[in-house]
C-alpha cells in the first residue's frame, strides 16, 4: 500500500488549515533569513563602496561622520581643514595624488561634487563613455546618472529632490531656478560602475565649486587651471580630500603625518570597523528576536501539529479499523506532517531571500550602495535545523496514533 495516496488526499481535504500551517512556518524561517542575509550584504556592499579609497583626511572629529560624507556622499556639516593645511596636503609629493571634495550644490537630487580629475579616474579605474573633464566647463557623471554625454546642465546650490537644469533643447537657463548657479556645464564622460554613491554623482572641477562659492580658485587670479599643483595663497579650506598613496607604507605614513591636532588621517576600514560594531548590536538584538521567532513557530508547530491530527484522527482510524498496518498509518500520518514542513521551510528560505533582496533594492536607491543578499551557509543551517525539528516532531503524534488502542479510538473517534 502506497501512504502518498491517503497523503495526497488528506492534504487536498485539509487544504486551508494546511496552507496555514505551511505559512506559519514559512514566516518564521523568512523572517530568519532575512536578518542575517540582509546584514551581510549591507557589510560586503559598503566594504565594496570604500574600496577604491586608500585615505581620507578631513578636520578632526568624527571618522563615521567624515566616511558618510567623503565616501558616501551623504550631507553633512564636518568642519573644514584649515587653508594652510589643505595647501600641504594637495601638494604633498608622498602621494600619487590627492584630491579635495567640494560639496553643497547637485542636480536633479544628485550631489554634483568638486574633485580633480585623477580621482574620477582612479574610482572608475577608466570611464565607460567620453573622458575626463580638462577644463572647468566640463563634468563626468557617474554610471547612474540620467544626464547622458553631451548634455549641457546648470547645477544648483543645496540639495533638490528635482533637478533645476536645462538642458540646450530647452534653453539653458532660460528657466533657471532662482538658486541655480550662472554657470552652464557640459557631460564629457561616464564613469564605470562603482557599487557607491558615486554612481549617481557628478563630478567636476573643485576649482569651480570653489569659484562659484566666492572662494579662491587654487591658482592665480585668472587662471583656468585645473588640478594640481594648488597656489598656497590662494588654496582654502575643504571638508575632506582623497588620498590615493603610492605604497601601503608611504600609506602609513601620510596616515600618521596627518593625525594631528589640526587633521585627522584614516583608512575607511577603520571607520567602517566602527560602524560594523553598531550595525552587529543591532544585529544580536535582531538575532534574538529572529531565536524567539524561531521559538515561536516551533511551539506553533507543535500546536498545530495536534490539532491537524485531530482533524484527521476519524480518517485514520478509518484505515484502522479497514485493517491497515500500523506501519502504513504512521507513515501516512508523519508523512502529512512532514510534508508541510518541508513545504514551509523552502518557501521560507524563498521567501527570506525575497525579502532581503527587496530591502537591499530599497536601500540602494536610497544610499546608492549597491547591496547584493545570497543565501548563505548560515541561513540554509537555520531551514535545516527548523526541518529537521519539525520532522521529529512529527514523530510524536504519528507514533502516537499507530499505538493507541484501536478499540479506545473508536469508541472516541
Amino acid at each position: 500500500m502506497n501512504p502518498l495516496l491517503i497523503i495526497w488526499a488528506s492534504l487536498r481535504q485539509y487544504r486551508f488549515s494546511a496552507l496555514a500551517f505551511v505559512l506559519l512556518i514559512a514566516a518564521g524561517t523568512s523572517l530568519s533569513v532575512a536578518i542575517i542575509s540582509q546584514e551581510r550584504a549591507l557589510r560586503t556592499g559598503s566594504a565594496r563602496a570604500a574600496d577604491r579609497f586608500d585615505l581620507v583626511v578631513a578636520a578632526p572629529g568624527s571618522r563615521t561622520d567624515a566616511l558618510l560624507t567623503s565616501v558616501f556622499l551623504q550631507p553633512g556639516s564636518a568642519r573644514l581643514l584649515s587653508p594652510e593645511v589643505t595647501a600641504q596636503l594637495l601638494n604633498d609629493p608622498n602621494a600619487s595624488f590627492v584630491s579635495p571634495l567640494a560639496f553643497g550644490d547637485s542636480i536633479r537630487g544628485a550631489p554634483v561634487v568638486g574633485v580633480t580629475a585623477p580621482l574620477v579616474e582612479h574610482l572608475s579605474n577608466g570611464l565607460a563613455e567620453g573622458r575626463v573633464f580638462l577644463s572647468r566647463q566640463e563634468a563626468v557623471i557617474g554610471w547612474a546618472s540620467p544626464l547622458s554625454v553631451g548634455q549641457k546642465f546648470r547645477p544648483a546650490h543645496g540639495v533638490h529632490a528635482h533637478g533645476d537644469s536645462e538642458d540646450d533643447d530647452h534653453g539653458a537657463g532660460d528657466h533657471a531656478h532662482r538658486d541655480t548657479h550662472d554657470i552652464v556645464l557640459t557631460v564629457v564622460g561616464r564613469m564605470k560602475p562603482t557599487g557607491s554613491p558615486w554612481d549617481r554623482a557628478v563630478t567636476i572641477p573643485v576649482e569651480l565649486v570653489w569659484d562659484a562659492h566666492g572662494l579662491p580658485s587654487g591658482h592665480p587670479e585668472g587662471s583656468t587651471e585645473i588640478g594640481a599643483p594648488f597656489d598656497p595663497a590662494r588654496t582654502p579650506g575643504i571638508p575632506a580630500a582623497v588620498v590615493h598613496a603610492k605604497t601601503v607604507a608611504s600609506a602609513y605614513k601620510l596616515r600618521q603625518a596627518y593625525t594631528t591636532n589640526d587633521s585627522m588621517a584614516f583608512f575607511p576600514a577603520e571607520a567602517l570597523i566602527q560602524l560594523y560594531s553598531v550595525v552587529g548590536d543591532v544585529r544580536q538584538l535582531m538575532s534574538i528576536l529572529a531565536v524567539i521567532t524561531q521559538a515561536l513557530v516551533l511551539l506553533a508547530i507543535v500546536s498545530s501539529v495536534f490539532i491537524l491530527l485531530r482533524l484527521l484522527m476519524p480518517q485514520f482510524v478509518t484505515l484502522r479499523a479497514l485493517g491497515a498496518p500500523r506501519l502504513y498509518v504512521f507513515a501516512a500520518a508523519w508523512g502529512f506532517m512532514a510534508a508541510l514542513v518541508l513545504v514551509g521551510v523552502a518557501i521560507g528560505l524563498l521567501g527570506g531571500y525575497a525579502l532581503s533582496f527587496g530591502i537591499s533594492h530599497w536601500l540602494s536607491n536610497r544610499t546608492g550602495v549597491a547591496l547584493t543578499p545570497t543565501l548563505g551557509e548560515t541561513e540554509i543551517l537555520i531551514g535545516l535545523a527548523i526541518l529537521a525539528i519539525g520532522l521529529v516532531l512529527a514523530l510524536v503524534p504519528a507514533s502516537w496514533l499507530q499505538r493507541r488502542p484501536l478499540a479506545e479510538a473508536i469508541a472516541k473517534y
